[in-house]
């Protein structure tokens, strides 16, 4: 048999995403036995869960929530506090103790400081970028595992295209479905989105609509706090003149209609009109998104724990549709990337920004939604990750990506960053690599974006390399990296 090798994630240009032993094209005997290589590749997609599945964290997961903190957080000025070193390098924010020993937060995170020992703090989340590092190809990495080859003159990429790779709740709702009638997967409150570029990263690509997030975005302005007691959700409300049996009646009868014509059934089963009618019926007679939706039936005290701010609301809604079901839900940051007032761009006005806005939200929702998800048991099974494209530079006032920043200003670093990952047999209270004297690069054990991916479907029990088919009929890895398991128990 004739092996050729290839490496892992070669197109990332990151040197410590080591050669695979899952890159190889094996050719050759199997030729004699009348297999071609699509068979081939059919035959590894049908395999891969059951050759690479076990070990630590897997399958232990039924359900996420990705805060993601869309902007870029600066991770001296939160988790990754640095001292003794530089004016221009040291938060202006005094640091603090937390749960661990030896681990500080600075003074922004109160909250999370003393809960840190229930999560993984992953301080060596690292990735050199292809080209321009913008908010837009950043989150789509972030979001799909895979880098793109092309950007606009601004270095923007190009709006959401069907070609595109599938956002990773769509590849999880597409290889477990979710067997209850719910919303599969939702993104809220307000799409992905750096100025006119709206929605990369954030679709299901290749897969097709079927497997899109529901998407819940209230009507209000970024800044309109009050937006989430405003959701609209009409299109999985029965019109008042249609009971529900009466719409169960109507689908029996199309169910017979359709034993009668089989000749158009059989020339539209490729688009599994009765798998989606099904789903959609059992989900609008069945209320239970509905009920989810309904942040009223919350006590006053737990939604003031969770802020009464779009970010929290947001947060305690997630906690809700898992609660009902929903597989994959994802919290998007309220505030357009490139943009100022609690959004985490701090090219300019950190000091004031981070202190006033974005900070007390994060502490307050994340810890709210970690606490609350623990006391009712449910942390078992639910993955919470919280992590942005990037961190911001270590000097202040400098540009890395043509930007304009002040003296009270960080522009974009990928190079070293800082995640937050709990739940589904993540380790608590676990410090995962560290970052350099200046935060700069990490010191020890650097974590792509793509292995937190990886590690993401591996706790799903889905192996990181299962083959999905492309629009022209490709195969395509889920993601070109390893799982952490030992983040994972």
């Amino acid at each position: 048999m004739l092996s050729i090798k290839g490496y892992k994630a070669k197109d990332l240009c990151d040197p410590h995403l080591a050669p695979s032993r899952r890159s190889f094209l094996r050719v050759g005997s199997a030729g004699m036995l009348g297999l071609s290589l699509p068979n081939l590749l059919q035959l590894q997609s049908a395999n891969a869960t059951a050759k690479s599945g076990g070990g630590p964290g897997w399958g232990k997961a039924k359900s996420i929530i990705l805060v993601y903190l869309q902007g870029g957080p600066s991770h001296l000025d939160l988790w990754d506090p640095k001292e003794n070193v530089p004016d221009n390098v040291k938060s202006i924010f005094k640091p603090i103790s937390t749960k661990l020993p030896g681990i500080k937060f600075t003074e922004n995170l109160p909250k999370l400081s003393q809960i840190n020992d229930r999560f993984t703090t992953i301080r060596s989340m690292s990735y050199t970028p292809n080209g321009l590092f913008n908010h837009t190809a950043a989150i789509y990495q972030m979001m799909t595992g895979y880098t793109t080859d092309k950007v606009s003159p601004s270095g923007q990429l190009e709006p959401p295209s069907p070609k595109d790779f599938p956002n990773f709740g769509s590849n999880i709702i597409n290889l477990l479905p979710v067997d209850e009638p719910m919303l599969p997967f939702v993104m809220l409150p307000r799409p992905l989105q750096e100025s006119n570029v709206v929605g990369k990263g954030g679709t299901a690509g290749f897969l097709g609509k079927s497997f899109d997030p529901y998407t819940l975005y209230p009507s209000g302005d970024d800044l309109d706090m009050g937006k989430m007691d405003r959701i609209k959700i009409d299109d999985l409300k029965l019109r008042p003149e249609v009971f529900s049996v009466r719409l169960q009646r109507r689908a029996s009868l199309r169910t017979l209609l359709n034993e009668q014509m089989p000749a158009i059934n059989k020339a539209v089963e490729s688009y599994e009109l009765d798998e989606y009618y099904d789903r959609a019926l059992s989900l609008i007679v069945s209320g239970r998104a509905r009920d989810a939706f309904n942040l009223g039936a919350e006590s006053n005290d737990t939604r003031d724990k969770y802020g009464r701010n779009t970010f929290g609301q947001s947060c305690l809604l997630a906690r809700r549709l898992v609660e009902a079901g929903t597989r994959v839900v994802e919290v998007i940051w309220p505030k357009v990337a490139n943009s100022d007032n609690h959004s985490w761009d701090h090219h300019a006005g950190l000091s004031k920004r981070m202190k006033e806005q974005s900070a007390p939200m994060l502490d307050n929702g994340l810890s709210a939604l970690i606490e609350d998800l623990d006391d009712r048991g449910m942390l078992d099974e639910t993955l919470v990750v919280a992590v942005g494209e990037f961190g911001r530079s270590p000097q202040r006032g400098v540009s890395t990506s043509g930007n304009n920043n002040s003296d009270d200003g960080r522009d974009h670093w990928p190079y070293c960053y800082t995640a937050v990952m709990a739940g589904a047999g993540t380790k608590r209270g676990y410090v995962h690599g560290k970052s350099d004297k200046t935060a700069s690069a990490p010191l020890e054990d650097p974590v792509h974006p793509a292995e937190l991916l990886a590690t993401i479907y591996h706790s799903f029990g889905i192996a990181p390399e299962t083959i999905v088919y492309n629009h022209l009929k490709q195969p395509r890895e889920l993601v070109k990296a390893e799982a952490l398991t030992q983040l994972l128990t």
